[in-house]
């Protein structure tokens, strides 16, 4: 922190999203922090000032509501607007232009901006009120907050009632590592609607659910389908089930009232249920707050797979949009499309495989549909331009409604026969002749 020199000495100054504002100048990085951290009076009070302004370029992740600053530069003639995980709306700023994705693994972030990123110009970002100790507790958006408040030349925090006061380590910053408060909005947060469950993603849960053992460690994706598999295992017989995961979902708050989560055989953080911030329903925003039993922590901590082989039988389950018949998981983009990022998943799949009785879950349906036509997700070879987010040396069981395949220890023609085997029944004659015939299946290999 001593980048951040005499500032952090000065007494912060309470101003209003206005003077704020004011002191963003052409040129600068600004920083919004992380999902439902991201500042909502400040945004509003700089869109209506962006008129002299050029070239200011933002970095976030995971927008969870609409950027004033944005949406006032439709033609993007000021705003670049950079981000290490999208979400829809960031989706669909990068088709229209005025957005960019940052390859990163989460987990590494921290390290990306004490050594790689140049310190922001201003870091802004929702905060809850000051405690009783001077700290403004960052909210469910851990994630990276500390290393950015340690990087940034100047550090404003919008004094927000409504975000959740969460518990762990690395959740807040002090008023003495603050130049300025602003004050926030007291409208609910931002949710996540929770994605129904399909009958192809309740058969893909019930293969994982019966993969999964007492006392293991899990860590849930966003999806139907990992949200499936917590529902089936909230009524399964399942006992002391552990939680080390990036995300915390409404699903993992339902299994936890379901009476399934314990944490009593973790190795880390026993009886705790450890994340780095979370998104969905108010009510799991109301579980979060002062919850001791829910330890938030920065993302390397959460993310490492040095970290998530700690624990004991850790079952990681992900989704991905396609898979070769190599093994290759391409889960962030459609051809040259960007549509969400790495995020955790490849330190997810290595710290579940390095793990004592570890299982990764890679999840699919097996078709989609395509302006109007069924195609495979299980292919021979990727899309053109698709960019392979977990190799095929790192994934374990790749689960369609067809079935279950382990890659680990198979060789190329074993593992195009058993991706071939959970592919839809419909596609299969097709992948096998294009196996043999480039030579993923050799002739006479049975």
């Amino acid at each position: 922190m001593a980048n951040r020199g005499d500032a952090m000495a000065k007494a912060a100054k309470r101003i209003t999203a206005t003077e704020a504002a004011a002191l963003v100048k052409p040129g600068m990085w600004l920083d919004y922090g992380a999902v439902l951290g991201q500042p909502d009076a400040f945004d509003e009070a700089l869109a209506a000032r962006l008129g002299p302004l050029t070239d200011i370029r933002f970095r976030s992740v995971l927008t969870a509501r609409p950027r004033a600053v944005l949406e006032a530069d439709p033609e993007g003639k000021h705003i670049h607007w950079f981000s290490t995980h999208f979400s829809g709306y960031d989706r669909r700023k990068h088709d229209a232009g005025m957005a960019h994705y940052l390859p990163v693994n989460l987990g590494e972030v921290p390290d990306y901006y004490r050594r790689f990123i140049d310190p922001p110009d201003i870091v802004v970002f929702k905060a809850a009120p000051m405690d009783e100790k001077g700290y403004f507790n960052f909210g469910p958006n851990v994630l990276w907050m500390r290393a950015l408040v340690e990087r940034g030349k100047v550090v404003i925090v919008e004094e927000t009632p409504t975000l959740p006061y969460v518990m762990g380590d690395g959740t807040g910053v002090h008023v003495s590592e603050v130049d300025y408060i602003i004050p926030g909005h007291d409208t609910p947060m931002a949710e996540l609607p929770k994605a129904a469950a399909t009958e192809v993603d309740k058969a893909v849960a019930r293969l994982i659910a019966a993969e999964v053992e007492d006392g293991s460690c899990l860590q849930i994706g966003i999806g139907g389908m990992p949200n499936a598999v917590c529902s089936l295992l909230a009524e399964s017989p399942v006992q002391d089930l552990g939680i080390h995961t990036e995300m915390l979902t409404d699903g993992i708050v339902d299994l936890y009232r379901a009476g399934r989560i314990t944490g009593a055989r973790k190795q880390m953080n026993p009886g705790r249920m450890v994340c780095t911030f979370a998104l969905g329903a108010q009510y799991l925003y109301a579980f979060l707050h002062r919850n001791p039993e829910v330890e938030f922590h920065p993302v390397d901590y959460t993310n490492l797979p040095h970290m998530i082989m700690r624990n004991d039988k850790v079952v990681s389950i992900n989704n991905t949009t396609q898979v070769d018949l190599q093994g290759q998981a391409a889960s962030e983009t459609d051809g040259f499309r960007h549509i969400s990022g790495t995020g955790g998943q490849l330190q997810f799949v290595r710290g579940a495989s390095g793990a004592r009785g570890g299982k990764s879950f890679m999840c699919l349906a097996s078709t989609y549909e395509k302006k109007g036509e069924r195609k495979s997700r299980i292919v021979t070879a990727l899309t053109r331009g698709n960019v392979v987010t977990t190799p095929r040396t790192d994934l374990m069981y790749v689960v369609t409604e067809y079935g279950m395949a382990n890659l680990k220890g198979r060789s190329i023609a074993e593992r195009a026969r058993a991706l071939i085997s959970i592919a839809h029944p419909d596609f299969r004659e097709e992948l096998e002749r294009d196996a043999y015939e480039h030579r993923l299946i050799p002739r006479g290999f049975f």
